[in-house]
């Protein structure tokens, strides 16, 4: 089943190279960067908070990325997301690497490694869930070198993560002259400010992967590749606006009967992914704040929907928010998922924790421990 990160216990590093001292300049990597970064905050995505985005733009060297990668890796509980746009090259030992600023072709000391960023991946990461974005443009030299035994998709494959890479085979095709954003991410940007008509309502990985790879080849660019490991495709990257928001929900309250996309409490790890999926409820019902509260049959006004929707805390009292989702249409049986949630969040405040010190276990939002996940990883080193 295709879900939403929670944007509390998730986190973004968007990584651009568009000027090179050596190599041909890529103007739009930077356009890609800040529409790329609005649109993880923004609503028609992930509301990702802006302090979960990390833009790391012409890094002059190496170790920067990999320290906001690394970063990152161990702040992620949910979903982690790192972007890479620019030249991408290949050794001699048909080993990716990322072009920075000072890179030079022959002079491999000079690039990011990919596997410098796999390794952490694999071993410094918290994150259940990877989405690797790879939007490398190649010389004819290095498409000559690539091999069929060692595919690009393959080379940057991470367990427990989707992959969706670029491996255009020229740079005019990848990066348009004139053009505002490259050809890859162009498409990416605006399948999920469009969405997919007749696509899903969410835009899982899988969807968004054969939706870009049909329009850019339908448009004689070279078409991405994907790899899925472990179930990443069906981390979604947005809600389908191209057939979103549906119909209201029925007028007669009791709960939707339909196969509406309510977000999923059980995905919810964080006060702040609380409340983002408690406002999504209210969009997926497609009611506004006044026809909430008269399906409420008088228990809230809309300004306390307002003021539900827009607090930065768990409600003490269930019984607001319990009236809420019944007044959107929330079945009975999310209802009582949504209320073991809270139950959650609730132990893990201050006072509930100094009252009672082992009942949350000592975590804090964000940084639960998931036991047994880091050997998990050492053991696949070698792959």
């Amino acid at each position: 089943m295709s879900v939403l990160p929670d944007p509390g216990a998730s986190r973004a590093v968007l990584v651009g190279t568009g000027c090179y001292e050596h190599l041909e300049q890529l103007p739009a990597v930077s356009n890609n960067l800040r529409a790329l970064q609005g649109l993880l905050c923004g609503p028609l995505s992930l509301q990702l908070p802006a302090r979960h985005v990390t833009v790391v733009e012409d890094p002059v060297a190496a170790h920067t990325v990999v320290g906001a990668v690394r970063q990152a890796a161990a702040e992620a509980t949910d979903t982690l997301i790192v972007y890479f746009a620019g030249h991408g090259l290949v050794d001699a030992q048909d080993q990716l690497s990322l072009a920075l600023p000072h890179t030079e072709f022959g002079r491999v000391e000079t690039g990011l490694p990919y596997d410098w960023l796999r390794q952490v991946l694999l071993l410094d990461s918290r994150a259940e869930r990877h989405v690797v974005i790879l939007d490398c443009c190649y010389s004819g030299l290095a498409l000559g070198r690539m091999s069929a035994r060692s595919p690009f998709a393959d080379q940057a494959a991470v367990e427990g993560s989707f992959l969706l890479a670029a491996a255009a085979e020229t740079r005019t095709a990848l990066a348009p002259v004139g053009q505002t954003y490259t050809a890859f991410t162009g498409v990416l940007l605006d399948t999920l400010r469009r969405g997919i008509p007749g696509g899903p309502a969410l835009l899982d990985l899988a969807a968004v992967y054969r939706h870009v790879r049909l329009t850019l080849e339908a448009r004689g660019h070279p078409v991405p590749q994907a790899r899925d490991r472990n179930s990443g495709a069906q981390v979604a990257l947005g809600r389908n606006h191209a057939v979103f928001p549906a119909a209201p929900v029925p007028a007669v309250p009791g709960g939707d009967t339909g196969e509406r996309p309510w977000p999923d409490p059980r995905q919810i790890r964080t006060v702040l992914g609380f409340f983002t999926a408690l406002a999504d409820v209210r969009v997926v019902s497609g009611l506004t704040h006044q026809a909430v509260s008269e399906r409420s049959a008088g228990r809230l006004s809309a300004g306390t929907v307002s003021r539900l929707l827009n607090r930065s805390t768990v409600p003490s009292r269930w019984s607001t928010t319990s009236a809420y989702l019944s007044a959107c249409g929330v079945p009975d049986a999310q209802i009582t998922q949504w209320q073991a949630v809270w139950q959650q969040l609730r132990a893990q405040t201050p006072a509930a924790r100094a009252a009672n010190p082992g009942a949350a276990g000592g975590a804090s939002e964000g940084k639960r421990a998931r036991p047994g996940r880091l050997p998990v990883f050492r053991r696949k080193r070698g792959h």
